[in-house]
């Protein structure tokens, strides 16, 4: 990414100052995982309030992805062309403001325009706020971006709670969404006069690298590696809810349990990445990671019950937890390709699981059972780690 041309005032500021800059951005990823966990917690009831089946789910989830997709070919220059600030305040409103229109829908073809635009602003809102995040980075000497990544996991977190509470409760989808996007409103009127306005520098670095006439290998494995750990998360975020209300059989509010859990223990392995890759190195922690994901997805396969569900789901948090941060730190290492060409071919490929993951799992459940659909993507973790041993990117 360009560096920022920021003003001197914030690079003078007062430490003070700086941690409410600091506390804006974390709150405004905060916001945004908010509201995707807020629309996660539910997919179980959206799901039985409009007779889906697990086909007609995996179809709709697919509106999602292609919304982003909608976006990606110009969001970037909006954002630049506007500054980050701006972007990242309408942005967050808008995103979150898609959520009472997923509690209205009464049909497909209406969840399925609801969710394409929650896709649409959802990536507007993420270019946005993560370039506020590099900007507040720009400010201090030692790395903090793990800590914005790992507020948005723990607002996972948060809002499956919060799901929970209304679940129990037996509040509607929409009264509930309604009540969300309020406190999405109120943290934007409360922060958004801290976020750093910049612009970006025309003149990027010039570069005669080209993918396309001298690919990196490594590149390509990388991508595949993240593209096994977002297939993973992914169905976490809209298949965990499901799993536990019709294969566990989880009573009332416990039906986001396992959700709630994954969440629980991907924040927390976000925030304990950096320590286990100083004490084991990366190779160790990401071959270890592939055996947890494959080992929680199975245990919930051959076990399905209240508590060792919970447990398996917890497993695939911590495990996918660690992984895109070590391999996107990795990419940005290679040697003769620049950094941020490299992280936009490990991000592309990676995206393809979160678009391809939970589809699949819809279809596959379909033709089969739910049961299986977990277990075929069990698979994936075996791959994490079985290429990771084979590539020599990592130093241990």
């Amino acid at each position: 990414m360009p560096k920022a041309k920021i003003k001197k005032g914030y690079r003078k500021a007062k430490q003070s100052y700086l941690m409410k800059i600091r506390w804006a951005t974390a709150l405004f990823f905060f916001g945004m995982g908010f509201s995707f966990a807020t629309w996660a917690s539910r997919i179980p009831d959206i799901k039985s309030m409009l007779h889906l089946s697990e086909a007609d789910l995996g179809g709709l989830l697919f509106a999602l992805p292609v919304g982003q997709l909608i976006a990606m070919p110009f969001s970037g220059k909006i954002v630049t062309k506007y500054g980050s600030k701006q972007i990242t305040i309408f942005g967050l409103l808008l995103y979150s403001a898609c959520m009472p229109l997923l509690g209205l829908a009464t049909s497909k073809v209406e969840l399925g325009l609801a969710l394409l635009l929650f896709g649409f602003f959802g990536n507007f809102c993420n270019i946005a706020v993560n370039t506020q995040g590099v900007y507040t980075q720009q400010l201090f000497e030692k790395p903090i971006m793990g800590s914005f990544h790992g507020s948005w996991s723990l607002a996972g977190f948060c809002g499956a709670l919060v799901g929970l509470i209304m679940v129990s409760l037996e509040l509607s989808v929409f009264n509930h969404f309604i009540i969300a996007f309020a406190m999405v409103c109120l943290l934007v009127l409360a922060n958004y006069s801290f976020l750093i306005k910049a612009k970006t520098k025309e003149l990027e670095e010039q570069t005669s690298y080209s993918f396309f006439k001298n690919p990196n290998m490594n590149l390509i494995w990388l991508g595949v590696i993240c593209f096994c750990c977002m297939a993973s998360e992914g169905i976490m975020f809209d298949w965990s809810g499901v799993y536990f209300k019709e294969i566990v059989k989880a009573p009332g509010g416990l039906v986001v349990l396992g959700y709630t859990t994954f969440m629980v223990s991907m924040a927390s392995g976000r925030f304990l990445s950096d320590i286990l890759v100083h004490k084991y190195g990366a190779k160790k922690v990401l071959i270890i990671s592939g055996i947890v994901i494959s080992s929680g997805l199975y245990l919930a396969v051959v076990l399905p019950y209240l508590i060792p569900c919970t447990i398996a789901f917890m497993m695939v948090g911590f495990g996918v937890s660690n992984v895109v941060p070590i391999i996107f730190n990795a990419a940005g290492n290679i040697k003769n390709v620049p950094p941020g060409i490299a992280l936009t071919i490990v991000t592309s490929i990676s995206f393809l699981g979160f678009l391809i993951g939970p589809p699949i799992i819809g279809f596959i459940a379909e033709m089969t059972s739910l049961q299986y659909s977990f277990a075929f993507i069990g698979i994936f973790g075996v791959f994490i780690s079985i290429l990771v041993s084979r590539l020599k990117v990592f130093s241990n």
